[in-house]
């Protein structure tokens, strides 16, 4: 037995390469165990409640947790072997290079899933949060990304501070590069602070825009247009530009103009407004807050009544359903009542000897009209 306690393999006894195989194999058997009754219990709880977001929490931790055993074992079996002074010092280097990769691993991963359960609590689709949920994560991400690149290299043992400094005139012409992308970035955290829209509203920007909101990204918004293609806004064009976002309309307005012949009487005129009023305030589509019907003008073919109401929809289809089930009671009204929708018409009038010019000088007859002078 003491011979063996003292055989060794180069500079490391028996002792040592034991305890440094029984570490590594430590670390296995942690990791096993952690998987298969702490996390597994874990789970089961989780499955018990009526959210599913811890348990997507669960998920999101068990790699980053179960690698850490492993890690941990490997850095234990090389502390126990005696190793000079560089190599010990690389290997805790490395040790607290690969936890710092870790736990910003795990970060990325539940600041996922906290956004989404935010979006949850916020109300989901109905909460203007919801539409850039997606850019705020995306810039989170990229925030721990980098802060887990600089704390990885710092653990590693480099100066962070010379390493900046070296890639300083670097970076101001890089910065000057891509300035274009720096104002996107800047319009994106403007757009995020102000929300202006979410993503499904339906918006405008100038003449050129006119669609719904697809997709926030960091760099720029895709917004579906009508005919279906795809329109890429860069955010720093939107942070400054006039946004109209038909979403956020609480009721949608109806402005429009029936002409009715001339031949109707002034009577029957005020009976007909009265009669729309009537059936706009029995309609569940039209808002009651606001209902103008008036006779307002003497139109060029028509006698004109102005319809002015709100749906208490906003949604495209059921608005139009709403506008066709009102022009349609209308119509019968304005029959019921012996009158007509009048149609661009032009009545001519021709005097005497032109009319006998047109027509090879035969004579109007006597009982043709008005007689005209000559």
């Amino acid at each position: 037995m003491d011979a063996f306690a003292e055989w060794t393999l180069g500079p490391y006894s028996a002792r040592e390469l034991i305890l440094s195989f029984f570490f590594v194999l430590a670390g296995l058997v942690f990791r096993g165990v952690f998987t298969g009754i702490i996390m597994r219990t874990a789970k089961a709880l989780a499955s018990r409640t009526r959210t599913e977001y811890d348990d997507r929490l669960i998920h999101a931790l068990e790699k980053p947790l179960t690698m850490f055993f492993p890690i941990l074992g490997v850095y234990l079996a090389f502390m126990i072997l005696s190793l000079d002074e560089e190599w010990a010092r690389m290997a805790s280097l490395l040790f607290r290079g690969l936890t710092m990769m870790l736990v910003f691993w795990a970060l990325v991963k539940v600041v996922d899933v906290l956004i989404d359960m935010a979006m949850h609590l916020s109300g989901g689709t109905d909460n203007s949060f919801y539409g850039f949920a997606p850019l705020v994560k995306k810039s989170l991400r990229i925030f721990l990304i980098v802060l887990g690149i600089v704390m990885v290299v710092d653990n590693l043992g480099y100066d962070i501070g010379g390493i900046l400094a070296t890639l300083g005139i670097g970076g101001a012409a890089l910065a000057f590069a891509a300035k274009d992308t720096i104002a996107n970035l800047y319009g994106s955290v403007a757009l995020a602070l102000d929300r202006p829209f979410r993503v499904g509203d339906w918006i405008q920007v100038s003449d050129e825009v006119d669609g719904d909101v697809e997709e926030i990204g960091l760099r720029s918004t895709k917004v579906r247009t009508f005919p279906k293609t795809v329109i890429s806004i860069p955010n720093s064009v939107l942070a400054n530009a006039v946004i109209n976002n038909w979403s956020r309309m609480p009721k949608r307005r109806v402005k429009q103009v029936v002409g009715v012949t001339y031949e109707t009487s002034p009577e029957t005129m005020n009976q007909l407004v009265e009669a729309i009023r009537q059936l706009l305030k029995e309609d569940e589509g039209v808002q009651q807050d606001f209902i103008l019907v008036s006779w307002t003008d003497f139109g060029a073919s028509s006698l004109d009544i102005l319809v002015y109401y709100f749906t208490t929809t906003t949604a495209w289809v059921e608005y139009m359903d709403v506008r066709q089930r009102i022009n349609t009671k209308i119509a019968q009204t304005v029959a019921e009542h012996g009158s007509s929708v009048a149609f661009p018409t032009r009545t001519l009038h021709f005097a005497r000897d032109e009319w006998e010019q047109a027509n090879g000088g035969q004579q109007l007859p006597a009982d043709h009209g008005p007689q005209l002078p000559h």
